[in-house]
């Protein structure tokens, strides 16, 4: 048995805390304050129907973690959250997405702010509900170090629960960034009415900006179609219960980005690593997220994305 700490009690860091006891561990809960999981209910607000178990203990106070910890908080929170960390030996990163205001990756966020903490991420194509409810699923964890990843592994996988390693932290974590720009655009193309081909084109479409940007930026193309590629984007691309995905869809239905904001708590990453992205990609040809990040800025309306990337020359795939 394990002592793990989870910090954030959001839907995904929740799930996590129940599947890390489901594996036996000892798990402590961080929650900011109004968080909202009372003694009575014990549960979080982010993912109703699902109580934690007993053996979860749940604090305010970081300085109640233990040594080993899962970061499930939003890239954009990531710095800040770490920061207030006393300084911990294992550190899994749970976020999607590049930090806008310096490019940088989760893990190199973490580097920069826990410098003596061994990192990995953990990422795959996984909504929180479905890990909390035990349903089957499959994950990653990426990293350089091998004892890490063996050691992660070790303390969640349950037989419903299988995790891969990888030694391609780059391209885990470029999937997990750039899959939630797609799925924007592929929930645009289902609310405008487009069609299911269209949505498959897209999809494809931007499984090879990924390629290009991964192996661009160091990472390696067969991570592409692993589970922190291909699998997670043919998850947020296709479910409902994908926060960017649902986004997408409002927006390709007319409603626009403030008012869609505005009725959500949950953060919807792919909205700030959009431009984030492209700035990082250094030139690299990503259509499809040009596309998006020029929606999500108000640069350009749905019709008019639509019509620039129909409108791309012709070539051989």
């Amino acid at each position: 048995m394990s002592r793990i700490g989870v910090l954030g009690a959001g839907a995904w860091g929740t799930a996590l805390a129940i599947q890390a006891a489901r594996a036996g561990n000892e798990v402590v809960l961080w929650a900011r304050a109004g968080a909202e999981i009372t003694a009575a209910s014990r549960e979080s607000p982010r993912l109703p129907g699902h109580r934690l178990p007993d053996s979860i203990v749940v604090t305010g106070d970081v300085a109640a973690l233990p040594g080993t910890i899962i970061a499930a908080v939003p890239t954009q929170s990531l710095r800040i959250a770490l920061t207030g960390l006393p300084d911990i030996r294992r550190l899994v990163i749970c976020a999607k997405g590049i930090e806008t205001a310096t490019l940088r990756l989760p893990l190199e966020i973490a580097a920069e702010v826990q410098p003596n903490a061994v990192a990995a991420v953990l990422t795959g194509p996984n909504f929180a509900h479905e890990i909390a409810s035990g349903l089957p699923a499959a994950a990653v964890v990426a990293g350089l170090d091998q004892a890490m990843r063996e050691a992660v592994a070790r303390s969640l996988a349950t037989p419903s629960f299988r995790l891969y390693g990888s030694d391609d932290p780059v391209g885990a974590q470029l999937g997990g960034a750039a899959k939630n720009v797609i799925a924007i655009a592929a929930g645009a193309v289902t609310g405008a009415g487009l069609g299911e081909n269209a949505r498959a084109a897209l999809i494809t479409r931007g499984l090879a900006e990924l390629a290009r940007l991964t192996v661009a930026l160091g990472g390696r193309a067969e991570t592409v179609t692993g589970l922190s590629g291909l699998g997670d984007l043919l998850l947020t691309c296709t479910g409902p219960a994908s926060r960017n995905f649902s986004l997408g869809l409002a927006l390709g239905q007319g409603e626009s980005l403030a008012t869609i904001l505005a009725s959500r708590r949950a953060v919807t990453e792919g909205v700030a690593t959009a431009p984030a992205l492209l700035a990082r990609a250094r030139g690299v040809e990503m259509p499809i997220c040009e596309a998006v990040a020029a929606l999500v800025e108000g640069r350009t309306t749905m019709r008019e994305a639509i019509a620039a990337l129909l409108a791309r020359p012709r070539r051989d795939e």
